[in-house]
C-alpha cells in the first residue's frame, strides 16, 4: 500500500492569516496529486483554540490561525472534496495520532511508501516527515517539493535539504 499525507492545506495557510502566494500556487498541484494517487490518502488539519496566543506556539508565532470551527481552519474545498476520511486534527506541528494510525495500518497491510505534500514545508511538513520516519523507520518516505510551500522560499528549500539529510527523499520538479 502507498500512502499520501496531505498536511494542513487550510485557508489560513493558503490565503488567510498566514497565507502566501507560494501556498496558493501549490493548490492545483496538490489537487492533481490526490486525484492521481493510487493508494490511501490521509490529511492533517492544524487545530487551535481561542487561547492560542497563550500557548508556547502562540508566544513564538503570535498570529491567531486555524482556530477550530473558523473559516481559516477549514481545508481548501477542492481538497476536502477529494478526501474519503476525516482529517487528523493536530494541536502541534507533528501529529503522533497520524503516526499511530499509520503504524496500525502498516501492521495490517505493509505500507510500501509514504509521500507528504502540503504546508508549511519548514514547520509542519518537516515535523510530520521526521515523526513518521521515527515511527516507521523502514518505510521509504518522500516529500513532493512541487506540492509544498514554506513560510518563505528560502525556508522551504532549507527544510527540503534538512529532510534529505535525514534520509527522506525529496521529489523535485
Amino acid at each position: 500500500m502507498h500512502v499520501l499525507v496531505v498536511v494542513d492545506m487550510q485557508k489560513d495557510f493558503i490565503d488567510g492569516a498566514l497565507g502566501t502566494k507560494e501556498a496558493q500556487a501549490i493548490v492545483p498541484r496538490v489537487v492533481e496529486k490526490i486525484e492521481n494517487f493510487d493508494g490511501r490518502v490521509f490529511a492533517t488539519r492544524d487545530t487551535h483554540t481561542e487561547q492560542y496566543l497563550q500557548t508556547e506556539e502562540g508566544r513564538h508565532l503570535p498570529v491567531v490561525h486555524c482556530v477550530k470551527g473558523t473559516d481559516g481552519w477549514q481545508l481548501h474545498p477542492a481538497i476536502a472534496a477529494l478526501l474519503s476520511r476525516q482529517p487528523v486534527d493536530k494541536p502541534t506541528f507533528g501529529s503522533t495520532e497520524l503516526a499511530e494510525q499509520l503504524v496500525r495500518c502498516h501492521a495490517g497491510q505493509a505500507i510500501e511508501s509514504i509521500t507528504l505534500v502540503g504546508l508549511c514545508t519548514d514547520i509542519c511538513v518537516i515535523s510530520n516527515a521526521l515523526l513518521l520516519k521515527a515511527f516507521l523507520p523502514e518505510v521509504p518516505i518522500a516529500v513532493d517539493a512541487a506540492c509544498c510551500a514554506g513560510v518563505t522560499p528560502e525556508s522551504h528549500e532549507n527544510a527540503l535539504r534538512a529532510m534529505e539529510m535525514c534520509q527522506i527523499s525529496v521529489i523535485r520538479p
